[in-house]
């Protein structure tokens, strides 16, 4: 019988010898492989913390003792150890997430999946613990890409401070977050990785001690389980003692034997710990360690044996963006990008091969990376910063005071706006368009598809007083939306067909397809509809008024929040010019969703065509009978512009 199907609960693995935890570890290895080969998840980073996982359940008590994960995307042993071994649906509506979850699990304290929070959340619980007289633990397991975080550094300076406080720190080093760690720090962990002083002295002490007789065996063995300790003494941790922080290490992240040494160590110490594990992602799957650019950090769903794609992905709106980059470096010198830890996903990679002196990888540092992008365009540059928009949400000070207040000419990309799905909560991409609204100067576009993500780019790089967005969402971008003509700066892209329409349908961004679908079931209800895409959102163009006073409803559709998005930011603008035209705003409700795929939250949240119609032809309904025509037709449409 598999020794993981008899683990339902970590207490279970107290039981077990070391030879039977080796034998574990393959089998859960096995396991993830298998599982997420069918689903898609977060495969690398799990196949490299396995016997680190199994090490944390043995020496510390989950739930009672805190044990937290940043990010939580290398929490499926966790998951696993734990007593969550239907990996079925994982990430999927009614399956696992694919994070930490406290609806799942006692053993999931925090839902974290954007990096370098968890060791504040250790802070506060280990404070907690001390007011409150507990003696439990507090553990936290952070990656060494998340440690390029400043927020991580601003926990430490106040973990250090309490030299009697007990709260332990995994740094889970595997040299990498996506891709290979970048910076200072992980120079810094290099040094530690590679110091060979220690393993001099230890093969030159293992030979003398062998020859010894009686004592020679026994005491060698003892240094070894004690092995990692003596790096206090040999490698330079200087970084860390200056904080006033214990440092074990570097323990080989793959030897429960050690791990489980340095472990309880530090659990008796009394202090902050910090424990430092080396580890390799994706360990156990060759496909996976071949993988150089991520080692299959999240994958879709693959042939287990090869690794290879189920399926081929089509053209996405992420490789869109970073072909059109990659010509725009060719075309301007002054062109340059940045990101936050996040080349490839982001679509960077090909502009980063082209041009290697003009890409600036700042770790997971999206509040530098927008400062610094001040910095670029003061200097003469045009900086591009592409990130998930859920990312750009932190850098929300930076943008405001120091691009925006400074008039610097920064393009922000956001990639994966609006639902993004099976990530969950964390990972919807639903509040930029609200927050971004209050900056003065600021100006936001919404592409509809692949052209106008080309051309929408060229437009924001033009702009050198003022920092501009550029927004997408995740997966698949569809066939180009033509435009049939054009009113102001907005695209028309369904014509009434009449003198006096009903509804002034206005499109955000890759709604497009959805809205043109609800304006033919609206027609074959004998509503009359214009559909236009303002394709920027704001400042809202001016052609907006004069053209919503000319129909009887005015709906607006974006895949962002409804709270302070672009139909509220429309109905304030009818307002100020004084147009008295009802207005139905359709958007994402404010509230945190759970996982599902795209579609599925679409669907739960009432964001589909066959909804929208319904409710619109409601809304209709009701003005029959008590509505004046403007004596005004609509204003002639100006033919589309290439």
């Amino acid at each position: 019988m598999p020794l993981l199907t008899r683990i339902r609960g970590p207490r279970d693995l107290d039981r077990l010898s070391l030879e039977q935890l080796d034998q574990l570890a393959g089998e859960i290895r096995t396991f993830l492989v298998d599982a997420v080969s069918k689903t898609g998840g977060h495969l690398g980073p799990n196949l490299g913390v396995v016997e680190l996982t199994i090490a944390l359940h043995r020496v510390f008590e989950s739930p009672k003792d805190r044990v937290l994960w940043d990010t939580g995307h290398q929490s499926y042993v966790h998951k696993l150890l734990t007593g969550r071994q239907d990996f079925s649906k994982l990430k999927m509506k009614g399956g696992l997430s694919g994070y930490p979850a406290q609806a799942e699990s006692e053993h999931d304290v925090i839902e974290n999946s954007h990096a370098s929070t968890v060791l504040g959340w250790a802070d506060g619980l280990a404070k907690a613990n001390e007011v409150l007289g507990r003696n439990d633990h507090v553990v936290a397991v952070i990656g060494d890409g998340a440690l390029t975080g400043g927020m991580a550094w601003e926990a430490l300076n106040n973990i250090a401070d309490a030299k009697d406080r007990p709260l332990v720190i995994v740094v889970n080093d595997n040299e990498r977050s996506y891709a290979p760690t970048i910076g200072g720090l992980a120079n810094h962990l290099a040094t530690l990785r590679t110091t060979d002083g220690y393993e001099r002295f230890l093969a030159r002490g293992k030979d003398l001690l062998e020859r010894t007789p009686v004592v020679g065996k026994p005491l060698y063995e003892t240094l070894h389980g004690a092995k990692k300790g003596l790096k206090d003494f040999i490698a330079p941790q200087g970084m860390f003692e200056d904080l006033g922080l214990k440092y074990v290490g570097p323990i080989d992240g793959h030897d429960i034997e050690a791990l489980e040494s340095a472990l309880a160590r530090a659990k008796r110490f009394g202090g902050p710990v910090i424990v430092h594990c080396l580890t390799e992602k994706g360990r156990g799957y060759q496909p996976a360690l071949q993988d150089e650019a991520d080692r299959f950090h999240g994958i879709g769903p693959i042939h287990p044996d090869t690794g290879l794609p189920i399926k081929a992905s089509g053209a996405d709106w992420t490789s869109v963006f970073g072909d059109e980059m990659v010509e725009l470096g060719k075309e301007r010198k002054d062109i340059v990008a940045i990101t936050a830890a996040m080349l490839q996903p982001v679509g960077l990679k090909k502009f980063a091969d082209a041009f290697p002196n003009r890409i600036y990888d700042v770790g997971i540092a999206e509040q530098h990376a927008a400062v610094s992008a001040a910095g670029l365009a003061t200097g003469g540059l045009h900086p591009v910063f592409a990130v998930y928009a859920t990312f750009l949400n932190r850098a929300f000070d930076q943008v405001l005071m120091d691009v925006a207040l400074h008039k610097c000419g920064v393009t922000f990309v956001l990639d994966r706006a609006g639902v993004t799905g099976t990530d969950g909560a964390s990972h919807n991409g639903m509040w930029d368009m609200s927050i971004l609204q209050v900056v003065p100067g600021l100006r936001l576009a919404a592409p509809r598809d692949a052209d106008q993500v080309r051309a929408q780019l060229r437009e924001a790089v033009e702009v050198t007083d003022a920092p501009t967005v550029v927004r997408f969402s995740k997966g698949a971008v569809g066939p180009a939306v033509p435009a049939v003509g054009r009113i102001g700066g907005m695209d028309v892209l369904r014509a009434p067909g009449t003198d006096a329409p009903d509804v002034l349908l206005v499109s955000i961004g890759a709604l497009a397809p959805m809205c043109l679908q609800i304006a033919d079931l609206l027609d074959k209800q004998g509503i009359t509809t214009t559909v236009v895409d303002p394709r920027w959102v704001k400042p809202v163009d001016e052609a907006m008024a004069p053209l919503a006073e000319q129909h009887r409803v005015v709906v607006t559709v974006e895949d962002n929040s409804r709270v302070g998005g672009v139909g509220s930011t429309i109905a304030q603008a009818l307002r100020d010019a004084g147009v008295d035209v009802p207005l139905r705003d359709f958007g994402i409700p404010p509230r945190f969703l759970d996982h599902a795929s795209r579609a599925e939250v679409m669907t739960e949240i009432g964001l589909t065509a066959p909804d929208i119609a319904r409710q619109v032809t409601g809304l209709v309904s009701k003005l029959d009978g008590r509505f004046t025509a403007p004596a005004q037709a609509v204003d002639s449409v100006e033919p589309a512009r290439d």
